[in-house]
């Protein structure tokens, strides 16, 4: 959003907006499509210990980002 938002005050905004709005969507449709084709083939618990284990590991890195400075 930053980023676009500095692009825009530089160059001709409705490119910028247009740019932007058809990249989140097709980023989404492909979350979305990939989604589906991932909960057909993995059981519901897996999924959920896996985005449980990839939200914990992230954030114990953003700490110890934070606390080494």
């Amino acid at each position: 959003m930053l980023a676009t938002i500095t692009l825009a005050t530089n160059q001709p905004w409705f490119g910028i907006w247009l740019g932007s709005t058809l990249g989140m969507v097709a980023a989404d449709g492909l979350a979305i499509a990939v989604g589906r084709v991932l909960g057909k083939r993995l059981p519901e618990r897996a999924v959920k210990i896996g985005a449980a284990a990839a939200f914990f590991i992230f954030g114990a890195l953003l700490v110890a980002e934070g606390v080494r400075g």
